[in-house]
């Protein structure tokens, strides 16, 4: 993996993190909207889906 591979894969990361962490909180302030780490596990769900489909429609190929 390339220098700018490796650093791409750790922002992508970082804002998975980030969006999870804003998700929790936000269900934590408001519990009747749900259990905090369902929503957690959830937006990760979610954003595993967004960017397997990003991965696939860019051809996923690389040498």
């Amino acid at each position: 993996m390339s220098t700018l591979a490796l650093l791409v894969v750790l922002l992508l990361v970082l804002v998975v993190v980030l969006v999870v962490g804003a998700v929790m909180y936000a269900v934590h302030r408001a519990p009747a909207l749900s259990v905090p780490v369902a929503a957690g596990i959830a937006t990760v769900a979610a954003l595993a889906a967004v960017i397997a489909v990003v991965v696939a429609a860019g051809g996923g190929g690389g040498a």
